[in-house]
């Protein structure tokens, strides 16, 4: 059983709601069902939970098209789930793959207002826009504004990963220290954890390549069970994306490894096809950003807070939602090149660019970056802290940071990070740190 921190939050939820379902989204197999199941095993009884799933029993969604009053809804479902019972205060609903009942959306506020039930919901693709899937012919009547909480699950962050390793948690908050007071970590710990680093590049964060690492310590397993993702995501891709534009997202979703394979990983439309551009490719970009299958990392025209205020849309990178998807799109013989450190070129920095922008994007952080144009140096991430900017230089090994340096002299931060395969140090405003204290940023 893996430990996540969505976990945590669904207890503070529990705890801490009124008038409010919750919304869970995220791409496909991050673990959305499991852990609201495993949360509902924890804290409700057996007959208290009830599940419905529209995507295996469609039989249910027809109950949503008429009145969506509470008690006739329940009346309604107690025909389909024998044994259950609605006990306020003491029952959890769940809602998985909603996308395929949109008025059990609608059905959320409902709920909220009623307010005698705890409500979760869950499903893939939900950051669609209508109309950008196919599949879906009924549009919700009315979106629950203010009565749906909404949060995105992604895939294991490297300290989850650390987790399911066993490692203990004073050895954790031990790193931690180090990164607060900038001090240097034991080398044979350092070295441990940079190994752990490296296996989670290539096994990634989704939990079933995880599980079947942590159990089972086989590499050509999790490269089978990733193959099954990649393969499911094209079957979405197939099913979902509008008529048009399948075969543009297909064609994207595979560009993501050469773009990230170039010495300049601007996401170019020419590395898609040949002679096109951004009116041709634009909506796939958008439907892979918005179905959670990659990372759009937008470039600035300032380094300034508050960062929203000064993306380029038409300058960004483009990054797979998981590392060790990455990995696996490269083939298998990826994995020995990584854990063997013997892996050169542009195409190790783009991995490690992706291993650092999963893991902001899983803090919440907005994915931006900083080149003022084509010939001047490039900050590989730009974040903001209690309305500071702090730029952060991402080394796939050591080596000089001409680039940060010049945004130290020019800007001047309060502080500004260089992440490296190696240890902490520290000179003036610049810290350097190993890559995986990105965990503690």
């Amino acid at each position: 059983m893996l430990k996540r921190k969505m976990m945590d939050y669904l207890l503070s939820w529990k705890q801490t709601k009124n008038q409010e379902c919750l919304l869970i989204k995220g791409a496909r197999q991050v673990g959305k069902t499991y852990i609201v199941q495993q949360f509902a095993s924890e804290n409700y009884a057996a007959e208290n939970y009830i599940e419905l799933n529209f995507l295996l029993r469609p039989e249910l969604i027809p109950l949503f098209s008429g009145d969506l009053s509470v008690d006739d809804l329940l009346l309604n479902l107690s025909a389909f789930f024998p044994g259950k019972v609605f006990t306020a205060g003491k029952t959890l609903l769940f809602f998985d793959e909603i996308q395929k009942c949109p008025q059990a959306r609608t059905s959320l506020k409902a709920f909220a207002l009623d307010n005698r039930y705890d409500v979760i919901a869950s499903g893939s693709l939900l950051g669609l826009h209508f109309g950008q899937d196919v599949e879906v012919e009924e549009e919700i009547s009315s979106i629950p504004v203010g009565y749906e909480k909404q949060i995105t699950m992604f895939p294991l962050d490297f300290e989850e990963f650390l987790w399911a390793k066993r490692v203990e948690p004073h050895i954790i908050q031990h790193l931690n220290d180090c990164f607060s007071k900038a001090e240097k970590v034991p080398d044979e710990l350092n070295s441990l954890i940079e190994q752990y680093l490296r296996e989670y590049m290539v096994v990634g964060g989704m939990p079933a390549p995880v599980q079947v690492f942590i159990s089972e310590n086989n590499y050509s397993k999790v490269h089978e069970e990733q193959e099954k993702i990649l393969a499911s995501y094209s079957d979405d891709i197939v099913r979902h994306a509008p008529k048009t534009e399948k075969q543009k997202v297909k064609k994207v979703f595979d560009s993501i490894p050469r773009q990230l394979a170039k010495e300049n990983k601007k996401f170019q439309y020419s590395a898609v096809e040949a002679r096109t551009n951004a009116r041709k490719y634009g909506n796939a970009v958008q439907w892979l950003f918005d179905s959670n299958l990659a990372y759009q990392c937008n470039n600035l025209s300032l380094p300034e807070f508050p960062l929203n205020a000064y993306i380029r849309d038409d300058y960004f990178k483009l990054y797979l939602n998981d590392p060790g998807l990455l990995t696996a799109m490269y083939g298998f013989d990826m994995k020995a090149a990584i854990l063997t450190q013997s892996l050169t070129g542009p195409i190790k920095g783009g991995i490690y660019e992706c291993l650092i922008a999963s893991q902001l994007a899983s803090k919440g952080d907005l994915l931006v970056y900083y080149k003022p144009d084509e010939n001047d140096q490039e900050i590989e991430f730009v974040i903001s802290r209690k309305a500071n900017i702090i730029p952060i230089e991402v080394k796939a090994k050591k080596g000089e940071t001409k680039s940060l340096n010049t945004f130290i002299e020019k800007r001047h931060p309060l502080i500004a990070y260089k992440l490296i395969s190696g240890n902490v140090g520290k000179a003036d405003t610049k810290i350097t740190l190993p890559h995986y204290m990105i965990m503690f940023i």
